[in-house]
Order: C-alpha cells, then sequence, then structure tokens
C-alpha cells in the first residue's frame, strides 16, 4: 500500500512525500516528488552536447585551477615572499569565499535565472583568474583569490539548475550529471600535472592565464547554447529579488561557515605550526559564535517556514532520511578525496623527495579513472540499482588510503601509490553523479539552483574538514613520535600514515552511512513522465 503526505516548505512549495514499498522501491518513485512539473523543450544531439560540455567545463576548469594552486603553492610562497602563516591562504581563502556563498548563489539563480547567474560567474573567473596572474604581492593574489571564490560559487548551483532544466530524468540528465561530476577529480589530476609543468618552465602566473582563456571559451559557448530561464518563471524585480530571497538565513549560515571555515584555516597550518593556536581565545571565540550562528540559523528556518515565508534550507528535508545520508557521504568522501590528494603530495615530495613535476605526473592516473567512472557510472544509472554502485564504487576508494597507511616509502610507486591514486577519485566521482540524481527529485523546479548550493556547499565543507582534522592528528603523531628530528622523513611518514588510516575509516564509515540510507533505493536514473 502507497502512503504519502505533503509537507509545506514554505513560501507556496508544497513537497510530496511518499513512503512505499513493492514495486515503488524499485525506482524513484519513493523519493519526494515535485507536484509542478513542466514540460522539457525537445533539445537536438548538437545542443545536448554543448549543454553538458559548459557544465562539464566548469567544474573541469574550476577543479584544474585547485591542482595547479596545489603544486606550485610552495613556488608561489617563495615568490611572494608568503610566510609560513599565510602559505596556504591562496588555495584555504578560495574555498572560503565559494563555500560560504553558494547557498545564496543558489537562491540568486533561482529568482534571476540559471543562464544569467552561470554567465555572471564566467565573466567574473576571466577577471579575477587575469588578476591572479598579475599579482606581485601576497596582498593582492589573496584577494583575486577571493573574489576567484565568489565566482566560482556563482557557476556551481546554476550549473546544477541548468542540467535539471534542460534534461528530463532518463539517460541525457544521467550522463549530464556524470560528465559534470568527472569533470572534478579529471581536472584536479590534470591541473596538479599541468602545474608542475608550469612551475618548471614558463612560470606559475601563466595556469591562471590558461584558466581565463578557458573560462572566456565556455563565456562564448555558453552565451550561444544554454537555454533561456522558463518562459513560466516570473519577470525579475527588485521586489521579488527581495522577498523570495531568504536573506537573513543566508547571512547566518553564510557567516557561521565564514567564521568556521576560518578557524579551520588555521588547521591547515598544524603540519609545520603549533597546535596551540587552534585554543587561542580569539580562535575560539570564533567558533563558539560559528555554532551559535548555526543553531540560529534552523531556529530562524522554521520561524519563515510556520510564517510561509521563503526559506533558504527547508529543515523539513533534514527529515529525510536519504537525503541526510547524501550529506554526510558527500561530507565524508569529498573531504577524504581532497585530503588523500594533499597528504600522498606530502609523501611524495616532503619523505620520497621528489620534484613538484614529478609529483605531479604521480597523479596521472586521477584523470583516467575519473573519466571511467563518470562514463560508466552514466551509462549504468538507469540500469543497475544506485546502491549497489555506490557500495562497489565506495569500497573500491576505501583501498587507497588503506594502501598508502601500509606501503613502505622505498617501495616502487607501482607497488601502492599507482592503485591508490588510481582508485582514490573513483567514490567521489559515483557519488556525485547520484547524489546529484536523487537532490533533483527532492526539490521543486524553482528550487534546482538552490539544490546545487546544498550539494556544493556540503562538498566544500568537507573539503575543508578533511584537511583540517587529518592535518591536526598528523601534526600531533609527528610530534609524539619516537624519532628525535621531528622534520626528518620517518617522523613526518608517522604522521601521515595516521592521516591515511583516519581517511580510510571515513570511506568505511560511508560504506555503513550506505547501507542505512540508501538500502533498495532502486534505479534513480531512469525516464519518467513529466508531469504538468
Amino acid at each position: 500500500m502507497d502512503h504519502s503526505r505533503t509537507r509545506s516548505i514554505g513560501h507556496g512549495f508544497d513537497v510530496n512525500v511518499r513512503e512505499s514499498s513493492g514495486e515503488c522501491a524499485r525506482n524513484d518513485e519513493t523519493l519526494p516528488l515535485l507536484q509542478n512539473r513542466v514540460p522539457y523543450v525537445e533539445l537536438n544531439s548538437s545542443r545536448s552536447i554543448s549543454i553538458i560540455t559548459c557544465v562539464s567545463a566548469t567544474t573541469l576548469i574550476g577543479c584544474m585551477l585547485s591542482g595547479m594552486v596545489t603544486i606550485a603553492t610552495p613556488q608561489i610562497g617563495a615568490d611572494l615572499n608568503l610566510g609560513a602563516d599565510k602559505i596556504l591562504w591562496p588555495v584555504s581563502m578560495y574555498h572560503l569565499a565559494g563555500g560560504c556563498t553558494l547557498l545564496i548563489a543558489g537562491s540568486l539563480s533561482d529568482v534571476i535565472g540559471c543562464k544569467t547567474v552561470f554567465l555572471a560567474g564566467c565573466f567574473l573567473q576571466i577577471i579575477f583568474s587575469t588578476a591572479c596572474g598579475l599579482s606581485r604581492t601576497d596582498d593582492e593574489l589573496i584577494a583575486a583569490r577571493i573574489f576567484s571564490g565568489l565566482a566560482t560559487s556563482l557557476c556551481l548551483p546554476s550549473a546544477v539548475g541548468l542540467i535539471t532544466q534542460s534534461f528530463p530524468h532518463g539517460p541525457m540528465r544521467n550522463l549530464a550529471f556524470s560528465f559534470m561530476g568527472g569533470g572534478q577529480p579529471i581536472g584536479f589530476g590534470v591541473g596538479l600535472t599541468l602545474g608542475g609543468i608550469l612551475v618548471d618552465t614558463l612560470g606559475w602566473q601563466w595556469g591562471f592565464h590558461f584558466v581565463a582563456i578557458a573560462n572566456a571559451i565556455v563565456l562564448i559557448l555558453a552565451w550561444y547554447t544554454l537555454p533561456a530561464k522558463p518562459s513560466d518563471m516570473p519577470p525579475l524585480s527588485w521586489n521579488r529579488l527581495l522577498s523570495d530571497i531568504d536573506w537573513v538565513g543566508a547571512f547566518l549560515i553564510s557567516s557561521s561557515m565564514l567564521l568556521f571555515s576560518y578557524y579551520l584555516s588555521y588547521a591547515n597550518l598544524v603540519i609545520t605550526e603549533n597546535t596551540s593556536q587552534m585554543v587561542e581565545g580569539a580562535n575560539v571565540a570564533m567558533l563558539c559564535a560559528s555554532i551559535v550562528l548555526g543553531a540560529t540559523f534552523f531556529f530562524w528556518v522554521d520561524f519563515q517556514a510556520r510564517r510561509g515565508r521563503p526559506v533558504l534550507v527547508p529543515n523539513v528535508l533534514w527529515q529525510s532520511k536519504r537525503f541526510t545520508s547524501i550529506c554526510i557521504n558527500v561530507f565524508l568522501i569529498w573531504g577524504a578525496f581532497n585530503a588523500f590528494e594533499q597528504v600522498a603530495n606530502f609523501v611524495f615530495q616532503d619523505v620520497q623527495g621528489l620534484s613538484a613535476l614529478t609529483s605531479a605526473f604521480m597523479f596521472l592516473p586521477v584523470a583516467l579513472s575519473g573519466s571511467v567512472t563518470s562514463i560508466v557510472t552514466g551509462l549504468l544509472l538507469h540500469k543497475v540499482r544506485a546502491d549497489y554502485l555506490m557500495y562497489i564504487t565506495i569500497a573500491l576508494s576505501t583501498f587507497s588510503p588503506l594502501l598508502m597507511a601500509i606501503a613502505d616509502p622505498a617501495w616502487s610507486y607501482w607497488t601502492a601509490a599507482f592503485p591508490a591514486v588510481f582508485l582514490n577519485s573513483i567514490g567521489a566521482d559515483s557519488l556525485f553523479t547520484t547524489s546529484n540524481l536523487v537532490i533533483s527529485s527532492m526539490f521543486p523546479l524553482e528550487m534546482q539552483g538552490l539544490a546545487g548550493g546544498v550539494f556544493n556547499t556540503v562538498s566544500q565543507i568537507g573539503k575543508s574538514m578533511g584537511l583540517a582534522v587529518v592535518a591536526l592528528i598528523g601534526n600531533t603523531v609527528t610530534q609524539h613520535s619516537k624519532y628525535e628530528d621531528k622534520k626528518g622523513s620517518e617522523a613526518l611518514m608517522a604522521g601521515y600514515r595516521a592521516c591515511f588510516w583516519v581517511l580510510f575509516w571515513c570511506y568505511v564509515t560511508s560504506i555503513a552511512v550506505t547501507i542505512f540510507g540508501f538500502h533498495q533505493i532502486g534505479i534513480i536514473g531512469h525516464a519518467r513522465k513529466n508531469r504538468v
């Protein structure tokens, strides 16, 4: 028997939640369905390819830049005289700015239109990527990176909205999300390699110039190929811009994440600095303020929903076991993926003594595994149960930190490091595609941009938290190791091993969450009739 109920989530949006078994349990009819569907416009093959190329290129270029900056950080620090307290700021401030504004950017996409916000993000990326390459001081570079992070936050949720706006449930939407997800590990791997080459040849500045040129190409393609906003979308006005977005909620949650991320930025230094700075008075005050603002946000959302006013993220969504499980998994997997890349890079350079260029080539398998995973996931999602795919892909990635944890630095690259690097991105890439399909089914059409903001916000927080936690643990183990030289390769490797074991248990925990939250989820990527 099918039992359903309708839950109001504020400002006229109703989510129909079905709790069912039997036939419905074998597909995504068990998910909250959207009541007010609009017919999709049929797109020819070339137009579909162009749309998928635009949204995939955005994530690929952004992650490629992250990879280049990661591998070039030592040289950037030397050229711009970045001290130990600022050496990681070009990386951390970028993620900080982007993560704190993703939800606002998602809401803007829903009100202004996904194409408009996407184009604005691409244009600003061109400006600020160029500014990064032209920076001559540390302050100039950090400021340009902050604004570049803001530009990225405009592109990510609007890209998710463009996919759900352009493609109905079925194989094409599956492929669009899989290619968008595949752009992240592929871009990061290519960026690491390209960054290593540029550092030793033209200079790291050309990495930013290359990204600016790539974004210009995407901007031109997007201008001509991306679909306009739906015809039934209300016209933009100042009144709608002010009333249809929960600005108070946006301020509360963004401020909370800003303070929390700023606090975590200090943790990025603990591999080389004293961990006591984490408990300084000012830092503890920021952490407490972040917690208070975050708690206030949930009370505010509940207050707004009771008044029938717009809310940023409806609290009712957290009552869904499936949605909550998605967020926990994204947090764990993307945190583990990002932290693994960073720690593995330290092993290659600090323990094995490899150059930046040689270390960059060590990460080439990331691009291969990411592309293969994205294609296979997209082809199988409408044929194979999603929970089975998640079990298999996450289990494969679990071997990645395990291999590095037990590996001897004297071993050949092909013995442990190669399979570890190859397997690392499989779980993250598959999870990205699967989760986006589930989340896009849980939001009304008018909130698809916000859905992208929620997903990417959780992944950004996971990246920051993952690196902060393993850095803290790694430094603590190194400082308490039996080796006298705490900066020697033996002491450092002891800390790095501890980091890999933490990441291993993150993957194991994710498998348990998947079993709990996605048991018998069924096939989620099949085509389904539009509801008008």
